[in-house]
């Protein structure tokens, strides 16, 4: 309950005020503080505490622990979250900065129900729905169950167990010969698979035939697309349609694999984007009947042979795509999408009208363009890395090499198409193998064409960052089962 001396925020205007006076301590707590980054402008009291320093110690509002503690081999961010809850630096941080006793609030990329336990030992609360909600939520078979109750248009698809090739035919007769079949859980590079025959399938029979249940779609010709909300008690804001950068050779090993976004005035047509933000809204509303509250992000395939918009899935947390949302013009200029999430987390009352603002954000005057590309490691080599470009501004010179030009924390400050930001994941001492985040590019501007094809800028960009990169080839046999484990097999994120 809000307390009574508390009035109500009336619009944006005292929205900002309040974070800006904010008392409570926040933090988010992950790998790397790339999802947020910025956020802490806006919020007083807003620190991250991140496993990955990418700015080596020069961010004013980042901390990481100096000195590691012994664990268990880390395998998810969960992992890496856990560890940090329990690390007696950090305790030590949150402690320090407690505020009449309360220890303040915690936000997660990805969480568990043993980080639930964790954060409300040392007195977190966390600003999520429950772990047990978001996994149900986030089963790609479940999303296709809600957005039936939403009215939201999918794929053409059926949802089965497969026990074999036969079978999979069987079930997935109507869908025609060429089928996409994801499993359950995991990042849509990993467990997307493209099946045309019985060859096709025995690659990733293991992988489809240990689940009880997977979707099986048919496969179509279109582009992805990525579109956040916000579940609130007013109803579900939508923010503007993006573009996905998804499988280039230059930037990921995944044929399925996301590697970025734009953002840009008018993407898309019209109907295109009316669609999206009219079934980001349903989608939204259908979440809060099922208990869900605040931020989301979907992935949207738009049909090139008939024009038609599905959903793909859903990501009931912060995402990928957060930072370029919450960077926006229309988000500069009004408020990130993201402080919606945490008005619903906070014991304050507020008023905003849903629809006038998320009509305003779709606007084109109201935006301006920026991509953003996630690099990875594509070969097949395991490389032990010697030197590592620094978070901060880069300028790209005339003859296509880069230069680091500032240590800067605000993307905003890159100041033409000469320049970019960079933020470091994979540092000295670290190590490259197929599917290493090595960091994100951050531009002004587009870097696809409009067929999606990557563009000969984006490419030069991308040659010059990985110049910047020098590693050794290392034989993986002369690694520990701890090293092979801490640093390699899953998505950061």
């Amino acid at each position: 309950m809000a307390s009574k001396e508390q009035k109500t925020l009336a619009g944006l205007s005292d929205i900002k005020q309040f974070f800006k006076s904010n008392e409570t301590p926040i933090y988010f707590i992950s790998a790397t503080n790339f999802n947020l980054l910025g956020i802490d402008e806006w919020i007083n009291n807003f620190k991250y505490i991140s496993h990955i320093d990418c700015f080596e110690g020069k961010h004013p509002n980042l901390f990481s622990p100096k000195e590691e503690v012994p664990h268990e081999e880390f395998q998810s961010i969960e992992d890496i979250n856990n560890y940090l809850l329990q690390h007696p630096e950090v305790i030590e941080y949150i402690k320090s900065r407690s505020v009449n006793g309360k220890a303040g609030k915690a936000l997660f990329l990805m969480f568990n129900e043993k980080t639930e336990e964790l954060a409300k030992a040392i007195g977190l609360d966390v600003c999520f729905p429950s772990a047990k909600l978001r996994t149900f939520l986030d089963n790609k078979v479940n999303t296709n169950r809600i957005a039936e109750k939403a009215g939201v248009a999918c794929v053409p698809y059926v949802l089965s167990p497969v026990e074999n090739y036969s079978h999979l035919q069987k079930v997935s007769n109507k869908l025609g010969e060429h089928l996409v079949v994801q499993t359950p859980f995991g990042d849509s590079g990993h467990t997307t698979f493209f099946i045309s025959n019985e060859d096709d399938f025995n690659i990733y029979k293991t992988q489809i035939i240990e689940e009880k249940e997977v979707k099986i779609m048919k496969r179509i010709n279109c582009h992805g697309s990525a579109i956040e909300g916000c579940v609130t008690k007013h109803g579900t804001l939508a923010a503007p349609l993006m573009t996905e950068l998804v499988g280039f050779k230059e930037l990921t090993p995944y044929k399925g694999g996301w590697c970025g976004n734009e953002i840009y005035p008018n993407a898309f047509t019209h109907d295109i984007r009316e669609k999206a933000t009219k079934y980001t809204q349903l989608f939204g509303d259908q979440l809060r009947k099922e208990g869900y509250k605040g931020y989301f992000e979907l992935d949207f395939l738009i049909d090139q042979d008939n024009g038609e918009v599905y959903l793909g899935e859903l990501n009931p947390r912060i995402s990928g795509a957060s930072s370029i949302t919450n960077h926006a013009k229309f988000a500069m200029t009004d408020v990130p999408l993201f402080l919606f999430h945490l008005l619903e987390w906070l014991d304050v009352p507020y008023e905003i009208n849903v629809q006038e603002l998320t009509n305003r954000w779709a606007k084109g005057e109201n935006m301006d363009s920026w991509s953003q590309l996630i690099i990875k490691h594509t070969r097949k080599t395991l490389e032990l890395v010697t030197k590592a470009p620094e978070s901060g501004i880069w300028e790209m010179k005339k003859n296509g090499k880069i230069k680091f030009k500032k240590m800067n924390a605000h993307r905003q400050s890159v100041a033409g198409d000469n320049e970019a930001f960079y933020l470091q994941i994979t540092q000295k001492d670290g190590y490259f193998y197929e599917g290493a985040d090595l960091g994100i590019l951050v531009m002004r501007g587009r870097l696809m064409s409009d067929d999606f094809e990557l563009s000969v800028r984006g490419k030069r960009w991308i040659r010059a960052l990985r110049a910047q990169y020098k590693a050794d080839m290392i034989d993986a046999g002369l690694l520990t089962e701890a090293d092979l484990m801490e640093d390699i097999g899953f998505k950061m994120l």
